[in-house]
């Protein structure tokens, strides 16, 4: 994933030491630069010290951030002293930036207590917060209320904040794609384009018969049916998959990738059952499953929302995200369950894998027309668990999230498949069915709970069922 953006603003106080702020200014973009982020900051020449302070200041600080508005994820105030919240407050009002903000405090040294070496960052961020709560500026606080920048305590807060960061330019502004009608028994996957239109997200829709005839258009020997097809066999075992097969599968996929490309999507939710099986004689599953594993997310049976919450996941996480079923218990051990799909999982979640038929469905439509799932068991890794839904009569989008971990508990199924432990998860399961949320949830094998839920509420809006043990 491309580095987080951050614009800096180095928060000075005039009667307070000044070379605090060329030294406090000095090492926070070196940490910077070193965690890997890109900063967008005063040049120390364009005010006392390359800080904030007065109204010109902020005014200069603004017009820079507006001619990097593109370009920048977040922001970033650091009070090298105790700073001044009204420069702070007006760089960000002034820039018209919409971004998650941080508000970090360096910390006094107890023998360095003097006039001219004294801080007070530690008071100085309650009025820089103040003030940006007067403004109506949401905000992100540090771990600590002051902090040694060079800290790893203080490294892993801005990795979190560029996480949030990742988050909130995802879903502001997202274009996602549902190809075809929800399935008709499915009406646990309805949603409200209108509401998410409102939070910033669009979705293209297109009639499951017109990917197919643009699929069938397609030449046997299109250099993209091609590609997709040499693709294909790279990802999985592909050994028992009827060539015929595989190859409607390389000229869907390639129909999918142009129709992304001119939309400019983002991610997918696919009508995967029964039409695209019986009239087409495949499963997209792995289709999806390469698209996910891109950072492309593809969701199962048109679950726009469910779509959201991977989108959500992955950009937390920097890696894919799956959609599951909440499916089974695990025996009569209340916390742990099985999580489970036909399936179109990435393979990063995999053990081992392969491609195989949908077991399910293979029945009602023939074997044969139904090649093209990739299965296997899940790792056994730590990973956190989201549910995004559009509620229609509260007129909102709620969510509830949290963090388990995959077991290696003896299973023996079908599909792709894993054994979930959640503290207090009958706790868990009674909230969703009280709360009416969907049997999909979506995943990520990272702990990134905390991430999420900062996005969600602070900067997006949402309300939040934070599930902990």
């Amino acid at each position: 994933m491309k580095p987080v953006t951050l614009g800096v603003i180095v928060s000075n106080r005039g009667f307070f030491p000044g070379h605090l702020c060329t030294s406090g200014r000095k090492t926070i973009l070196s940490v910077l630069k070193k965690a890997g982020f890109n900063t967008i900051v005063l040049p120390q020449d364009a005010t006392p010290y390359g800080a904030v302070e007065s109204l010109s200041d902020a005014r200069k600080c603004a017009a820079l951030f507006k001619e990097h508005r593109e370009a920048i994820d977040g922001v970033l105030i650091t009070l090298p002293n105790f700073g001044d919240e009204r420069a702070a407050a007006n760089t960000l009002r002034f820039s018209g930036l919409q971004v998650p903000v941080l508000v970090h405090a360096f910390s006094d040294t107890a023998t360095k207590m003097s006039i001219s070496d004294r801080r007070d960052s530690f008071c100085g961020k309650m009025s820089v917060c103040n003030g940006l709560r007067q403004y109506g500026i949401p905000f992100s606080l540090t771990s600590q209320h002051t902090m040694d920048p060079e800290s790893a305590a203080f490294l892993a807060d801005l990795k979190a904040f560029g996480a949030v960061c990742r988050v909130v330019r995802a879903l502001r502004g997202a274009r996602v794609g549902i190809i075809g009608a929800r399935p008709a028994a499915f009406n646990t996957v309805r949603f409200s384009e209108k509401i998410l239109e409102r939070a910033g997200i669009s979705v293209e829709p297109v009639d499951l018969s017109e990917m197919l005839g643009r699929a069938n258009r397609l030449k046997d020997n299109d250099a993209a049916v091609r590609a997709k097809l040499a693709a294909l066999k790279a990802y999985t075992r592909t050994s028992k998959t009827p060539a015929a097969s595989l190859l409607r599968m390389a000229k869907f996929g390639a129909a999918t990738d142009r129709w992304m490309q001119e939309l400019e999507l983002v991610g997918t939710a696919i009508q995967c059952w029964t039409a695209i099986e019986e009239f087409y004689g495949i499963v997209p599953c792995m289709l999806m499953s390469m698209m996910s594993n891109a950072l492309l997310p593809s969701a199962c049976e048109t679950d726009i929302t469910g779509l959201i919450g991977m989108l959500a996941l992955q950009s937390a996480s920097g890696r894919p995200a799956a959609l599951l079923d909440w499916n089974n218990n695990y025996g009569t051990q209340a916390n742990k369950g099985v999580v489970f799909h036909c399936s179109n999982l990435p393979r990063d979640f995999f053990k081992e894998h392969r491609m195989d038929y949908q077991a399910i469905i293979a029945g009602s439509v023939g074997k044969d027309n139904t090649y093209g799932t990739i299965t296997g068991r899940i790792r056994a890794v730590p990973f956190t668990y989201c549910r995004v839904a559009t509620d229609d009569t509260a007129g909102t989008i709620r969510t509830y999230l949290g963090e388990g971990r995959f077991t290696n508990d003896k299973l023996s199924t079908f599909g792709g498949y894993g054994v979930v432990e959640i503290p207090k998860f009958q706790d868990l399961l009674r909230y969703i069915c009280k709360n009416g949320f969907e049997h999909h949830v979506a995943a990520t094998m990272a702990p990134v709970a905390n991430v999420l839920e900062e996005a969600f509420t602070t900067y997006l809006g949402w309300p939040v069922y934070h599930h902990r043990g």
